[in-house]
């Protein structure tokens, strides 16, 4: 009977144990984590899982993958498949064996009838030395290939050769046009009955002076010989698209077709942002590549990585880019995702959202595929190791797609809110006590403030937790504000974008604190704060430990008074116990501004 009682007791604080989720276990429920993903793949080189969805429901991803790191011996392309939406994957199918050639940069695109076809680089040329030197990469060299396959991937067709036709950039390469230079991202798309696809000729060995290209097979669809395909390259010029004042680096270019017919095109550069262009004609001539801009006007950062862009079943568009002005190709992590609407022509993109995050912050991921499939969403990303699929609630694109009309302020999560009778100096506010611990994936600090002089230092809000640590708000240098944030080993802070915060007038500022990606945001009057032209982030990140924070005791504090100015004061304050999306931040500041138009 003892025996038996204790092993009921065990049971018991096992069930107990499993129910009590402390904060890493909230924290561990992160979907934008990628270690929640599920694996395609591994290996020392693992890049641009792509994917398409075949007749029968079954995944088809292609991906270019080498035991090495990128660009050694052995470099090849193969496929994989999946019965379960993405969950496990098939052993992987040769499409080109590894050998001394390279095959790389794999893309598939499925026909109206059902045939998978895979374009890719392959260095049939067979070069594998330059002005002597024996050790070049030579996995972009040489010819554009494809094959195809009609069993699901488990067996591919012959090699086929596409006509690049040789241009400017050709004659002036290192080979002087004997041979090519050449890759592609992204997946071919449908354009009116047929099918296009992006890629980008290089100048120089080996990425320098790139430019974009594109071919257009017309009969794809409906055209079963392969030898009858009809292939266009565009533009019709002997130049590629560019714009030469973002730098000399013009590549990755990827498009959509726009409901209106037109075709629009993204890539990168090293100018700090991507860069957009639309085609009128079907892709025969393009207009100048510009910097793209969010829905308020201010220019779209992206360093020298991978903008993909998808056109959605629902006329609506998706944006993947990391959200930060660097000219190289670091810091991809975490990626962040834009949400484009048409209007008068355009595609207008929302501010950012953080889409997927590693907890390493030096690892890199990049090289997107969008998966749609029955209302329900899926990432493929890689780190150029591991290959992995995410699941991606649907609701959160829904989210963003709102922010053009989004005018609501947002209830969940929202722990308590106190007006201007109750934000008098050296008050103390406090939250229910059943709420004060509940903080473990972030918090987000809403409110409204007016600020009679621009001193820095003013201090605005101050918190300290029973267990040491500190959240302080207060004025920073050229009309911004500051959060600082200390557990007793770390003191990290951040400040909004200068000059959003002039003195005089009610603002609306917002401060998120995320506890996933250890990210910390700024809102300012509906305007998310990307650094401008002041700073390459608008976001910072920090190390303090704050996942146990304890809003016991806020206090608000008494604003310094400049000369024959009035003291500043907080006229509004929310505290939320989760990060808010910025558009749901975006939406708190519109409907005030609709509230305040109504009382005037």
């Amino acid at each position: 009977m003892k025996k038996s009682m204790n092993i009921s007791i065990v049971i018991i604080s096992i069930c107990l144990s499993l129910l009590s989720i402390t904060p890493m276990d909230a924290q561990s429920l992160d979907w934008r984590n990628v270690k929640h993903g599920s694996p395609i793949y591994t290996n020392g080189y693992c890049d641009q899982p792509y994917v398409v969805v075949l007749n029968n429901g079954t995944w088809l991803c292609v991906f270019t993958t080498n035991a090495g790191h990128e660009g050694t011996g052995g470099q090849h392309i193969v496929s994989c498949t999946s019965e379960d939406h993405g969950k496990s994957w098939s052993d992987p199918v040769k499409i080109e064996e590894p050998g001394k050639e390279s095959a790389s940069w794999s893309m598939p695109y499925l026909t109206e009838y059902g045939r998978v076809y895979v374009f890719y680089d392959y260095n049939g040329d067979k070069i594998h030395e330059l002005n002597g030197r024996k050790d070049i990469r030579e996995d972009m060299l040489g010819w554009y290939c494809y094959k195809y396959s009609e069993d699901e991937g488990k067996t591919w067709s012959k090699r086929y050769r596409l006509d690049v036709r040789k241009t400017a950039a050709d004659f002036h390469n290192d080979w002087k046009g004997e041979v090519q230079i050449m890759w592609g991202i992204g997946k071919p798309v449908d354009v009116d009955e047929g099918m296009m696809f992006a890629f980008a000729k290089i100048k120089q060995y080996m990425l320098d002076y790139s430019e974009g290209w594109f071919f257009r097979c017309d009969n794809i669809n409906t055209e079963k010989n392969p030898e009858k395909l009809k292939w266009v390259m565009l533009p019709e010029s002997q130049n590629g698209l560019k714009n030469e004042i973002l730098g000399p680096i013009n590549a990755e270019q990827n498009i959509f077709q726009m409901q209106n017919g037109t075709i629009y095109c993204m890539h990168r550069t090293i100018s700090g942002h991507p860069a957009e262009s639309y085609s009128y004609d079907g892709g025969k001539t393009w207009t100048m590549p510009e910097i793209p801009m969010y829905e308020n006007g201010i220019k779209i950062k992206n360093p020298r990585a991978c903008p993909r862009i998808w056109k959605c079943k629902n006329g609506k568009y998706l944006f993947w880019y990391h959200n930060h002005g660097g000219w190289n190709f670091n810091s991809r992590n975490p990626a962040w995702l834009s949400g484009g609407i048409e209007k008068d022509g355009k595609i207008i993109w929302s501010q950012p959202e953080i889409l997927l995050y590693e907890d390493e912050i030096g690892v890199r991921m990049s090289y997107p595929d969008l998966i749609e499939l029955d209302g329900k969403y899926w990432i493929t990303e890689t780190n150029k190791e591991n290959a992995r699929c995410h699941e991606i609630p649907a609701d959160f694109f829904n989210m963003i797609w709102s922010h053009s009309e989004r005018k609501i302020t947002t209830t969940e999560g929202l722990l308590k809110e106190w007006s201007e009778k109750e934000l008098i100096p050296k008050a103390t506010l406090h939250l229910p006590s059943k709420n004060q611990y509940d903080f473990q994936r972030g918090f987000t600090l809403d409110f409204r403030l007016v600020l009679g002089d621009l001193a820095p230092s003013q201090v605005i809000l101050s918190v300290r937790s029973e267990n040491g640590k500190h959240i302080e708000l207060r004025t920073s240098e050229y009309g911004s504000v500051e959060i600082v944030l200390k557990d007793g080993n770390n003191s990290d802070s951040w400040n909004s974008d200068p000059g959003l915060i002039p003195a005089y007038g009610e603002h609306c500022i917002s401060v998120i604190v995320d506890n996933g990606p250890k990210i910390i945001q700024f809102v300012v009057d509906g305007i998310v704060c990307n650094g401008r032209d002041f700073r390459q982030y608008g976001w910072g990140r920090f190390m303090a430990n704050m996942e146990d924070f304890a809003f016991n005791n806020i206090e608000v504090a008494e604003f310094v008074s400049g000369q024959h100015r009035p003291k500043g004061r907080l006229t509004n304050l929310r505290i939320y116990n989760r990060p808010l999306m910025n558009t749901e931040l975006i939406g708190n500041h519109r409907n005030f501004i609709r509230h305040l138009n109504n009382f005037q």
